[in-house]
This record gives C-alpha cells, sequence and structure tokens, in this order.
C-alpha cells in the first residue's frame, strides 16, 4: 500500500520535447517519481538517426533507459538511484477523459496527453503533471484539467536582468579619471568603494565631459584602462564594441559571449579579430547552427548537401566578404584570406560538422547560439582543449528553434552562469551600426 510519504510526491510525465533538449532530465525532479509515454519512445525512435543534436539526444537518452532497465520490466516502478525517485514506462491508455476523441485527432500528443491523464485516473492521491517544452501541447492538457508546466532546468529566472558586462559609473573623480590616462590603471575601490568588482568587467567612467574606458583585471587586480584599438581593419564605432573586442583580443580570456541585436556588429567584431590573432591559433572556425525554415529537415531543400547549407551559412561569409572587401584583389590582406579559405585555415562551417573533432589551438567562433541548448553549450566549451578560445554570438530575443526562449536557451544560459570568471567575458551589444534604416526597424518595429 502507499505511504503517506508516496502519496506526497508528484508524477510527472515527460514529453518529447523534454528528452530532445536533455537527455539527463528524468534525473531533474528530485525524489518524485518519473513517466515516459510509450509514444514518446516511438518519437524518439524517429529521432535516432542523424547528426542534429536532437539525434545525438535521443540516442544518449535510449541508451540511458535500457541502462537503468537491466533486467527490470520498463511498465514497472524502477529506483532512479540515491535520493531520487523512480520511473517507468506508461502504455497508451485512455482515462475518464480521452484527449483523441475530444480534440478530434489521433496524433502522438494527444496519445501523451492520455497516457498523463490515464495516470492521474490511477493515481487519485497523487499530483499527475505533465512537462513539456511545447507551449500548445501544454495548453492543450490545461484545457483538460490537467496540471502542465515547462522544463525548468537550465532555464534562467529574468532575463531582462541578464549580465551585460558593462557599467557607467557616473561622478566618479576627476583624479581617478586622470590616474588612468596617466598610469593606465587605478584601483577598483576608486570608484566602486565597497562593491566588489566583477572579473573582466567593464567600466565607462564619467565625471561631465571627462570619461574614459577601463575593465577589471583578475590577475593583477586592477581596474586597466581600455584604448581603441582596430582588428583587420575593422575599427569598433562605440564603447561596447571596444570593450567587445577587447576581449576578444585578450589572450587571457578564453571564453567570450557576445548578446545583441541585428547590426551590432557580434559577428563582424568576432571574425575580424580571430583574423587579427590568426598566427596565435592553427585554425579559425566559424560555425552556427542548422534551422530548418519552418521546421521543415533540410532535405526537402533542391540540390546537394553543399547546396541544401549555402543558405544558412551566407550570413557568415557576407561578414567575411566585408573584411576582404576593405583591400583590393591585389592587396595581400585580401589575398591572405582567400588563402586561409582555400587551406582550411579559416573554416565556414554548420556546427554540426564541428562535432566530434578536436579543439586544440583553435579559435571558435560559434554564431546564432540562442538557438542551442544549454548542454549543447556545455558539448562545445567541454571539448576545449590548449589554446583554444572559444566565442558565443547571439540574440536572445530572436529564437528560431522550437522549444527553446529567451529564458531556456543556452546562450542566456551560459550568461547568467559563468559570469565573474577569470577565463570569461561578456558584453550586451545595444547600439546598432549597420546602417541607419536597421537601426530605425530595431527601434520601432
Amino acid at each position: 500500500m502507499a505511504t503517506k510519504k508516496d502519496k506526497e510526491k508528484k508524477i510527472f510525465v515527460l514529453d518529447t520535447s523534454v528528452i530532445i533538449y536533455n537527455h539527463n532530465s528524468i534525473y531533474s525532479f528530485s525524489d518524485n517519481d518519473v513517466a515516459i509515454p510509450i509514444t514518446v519512445l516511438e518519437e524518439l525512435d524517429n529521432f535516432k538517426k542523424g547528426n542534429d543534436t536532437k539525434n545525438f539526444e535521443a540516442r544518449e537518452f535510449i541508451r540511458k533507459m535500457d541502462a537503468l532497465a537491466g533486467s527490470y520490466v520498463l511498465t514497472e516502478w524502477i529506483n532512479l538511484g540515491g535520493r531520487l525517485g523512480r520511473f517507468k514506462v506508461v502504455m497508451n491508455g485512455r482515462g475518464k477523459l480521452d484527449a483523441i476523441k475530444i480534440l478530434g485527432e489521433d496524433k502522438p500528443d494527444h496519445r501523451i496527453i492520455n497516457s498523463a491523464l490515464a495516470l492521474a485516473d490511477e493515481y487519485p492521491d497523487r499530483k499527475v503533471i505533465l512537462v513539456s517544452k511545447d507551449i500548445n501541447l501544454r495548453l492543450k492538457a490545461k484545457s483538460l484539467n490537467l496540471y502542465s508546466e515547462d522544463f525548468e532546468t537550465g532555464k534562467i529566472k529574468d532575463v531582462d536582468s541578464l549580465y551585460t558586462g558593462k557599467s557607467i559609473i557616473n561622478n566618479v573623480d576627476v583624479e581617478v579619471i586622470d590616474k588612468l590616462y596617466s598610469e593606465g590603471f587605478c584601483k577598483p575601490e576608486d570608484f566602486l568603494k565597497n562593491r566588489k568588482p566583477i572579473f573582466n568587467h567593464y567600466y565607462i567612467l564619467k565625471n561631465g565631459k571627462h570619461s574614459v574606458l577601463g575593465y577589471f583585471n583578475p590577475i593583477s587586480g586592477v581596474v586597466d584602462r581600455v584604448e581603441k584599438t582596430s582588428a583587420y581593419g575593422i575599427r569598433p564605432r562605440n564603447a561596447e564594441q571596444i570593450f567587445a573586442l577587447h576581449a576578444l583580443m585578450n589572450p587571457e580570456i578564453k571564453l567570450v559571449t557576445l548578446q545583441g541585436v541585428a547590426g551590432t556588429g557580434k559577428t563582424l567584431l568576432a571574425l575580424s579579430g580571430a583574423l587579427e590573432q590568426k598566427r596565435e591559433f592553427r585554425q579559425v572556425y566559424l560555425a552556427r547552427p542548422i534551422v530548418p525554415l519552418s521546421n521543415k529537415d533540410i532535405g526537402y531543400l533542391p540540390g546537394d548537401i553543399k547546396s541544401k547549407l549555402n543558405p544558412y551559412m551566407e550570413p557568415l561569409w557576407d561578414n567575411l566578404k566585408m573584411i576582404q572587401n576593405q583591400w583590393d584583389e591585389t592587396d595581400k590582406e585580401y589575398k591572405k584570406i582567400t588563402e586561409m579559405v582555400d587551406s582550411e585555415k579559416l573554416m565556414i562551417t554548420p556546427l554540426a560538422y564541428i562535432r566530434g573533432r578536436s579543439l586544440s589551438n583553435i579559435f571558435f567562433i560559434v554564431d546564432e547560439a540562442q538557438n542551442l541548448t544549454p548542454h549543447e553549450i556545455k558539448t562545445i566549451i567541454t571539448r576545449a582543449g590548449e589554446n583554444t578560445k572559444i566565442v558565443f554570438t547571439g540574440d536572445v530575443f530572436q529564437i528560431d528553434t522550437p522549444y527553446l526562449d529567451t529564458q531556456s536557451n543556452g546562450l542566456s544560459y551560459l550568461i547568467d552562469k559563468i559570469r565573474n570568471n577569470r577565463l570569461y567575458a561578456h558584453i550586451t551589444l545595444e547600439k546598432g551600426e549597420r546602417s541607419e534604416l536597421a537601426n530605425l526597424a530595431n527601434e520601432l518595429l
């Protein structure tokens, strides 16, 4: 018989979207029980082939289920180990309410809802909650009087207060500003008073018409002056871009994130910084995740694999061409970029083609990082070898991947979790520099 403590525990029913978001999701529910509808396993079987992250997550979860099951029957509760709860696979069933009949269609989502409804009937003393990254599925469940919620692991609380990497400090003593110009550094307590500085944080110090740029150096423990520099012909146009280029060019900073709307120069700065330091690294990788248009697989597109992928890589080539076209075709700088591409010293490629490669002695730029999950971000960073620098760029408010949002995408998660580390720097770019017309669209449309 069920004890009082057992009745207090919840039963979480996981949708397929949760599994392909994080294959370790079944370990995220403390001592509560976790149920996997058989329909989810059927959908994962369709996802298991391929090189995309969803395919990797599906395969890993299937292997994990097989290891956990051992000689047990999956339709019986199996302990997850430690202080965690139990899990089992639930077969297709229909409770007092039938989602297929009510919603008028027999589809996987409705069968998953039915599995949860059947569990709720089987365990009337326990709270059954359907967990899904699919908003529409959650709404359908709630319309059938079934508890439903988003998968919260890896989700930040408040994207509006996301770390920006920079601060404007007004009314700073003129002597402090003068000292930064004359000596190149000052103590953080000279303007922060009792506040503790954040590693690699950038500052705009002002007093009337006097101003200076600085950053807290975690190695020396002082605030160093940040000077305006160019990288492979690209000159920053505002303080944020100066900070971004400084972080990109600083050899002590191994991980950089640049967040901002379209036209703020994220990818262009990252690429120019990489080209400026080409002699310090064996290769420069510029990659981005493939997000199929209208959620259709790229197999729908005509042509061979190269033709299918070219439209997705074109924005990266545009940035490279912009840098290259600063010179004439006869100039050595122009020819050097062509040589780097031909010799694969510089590679622009889909992110899936990078997976599994060694990331030693590489300047690695990941564009559109907001379309990655926290687990994907972690996987990329953990592959970093000696003398590798990784840069993530993206706009956390421009999500193109289903089941991700401003709070649960990998870029937001990374910025929120890894701040104040001596190896990491972040800058939020707010001022658009593409054109007056682009700025107008960002501000008013």
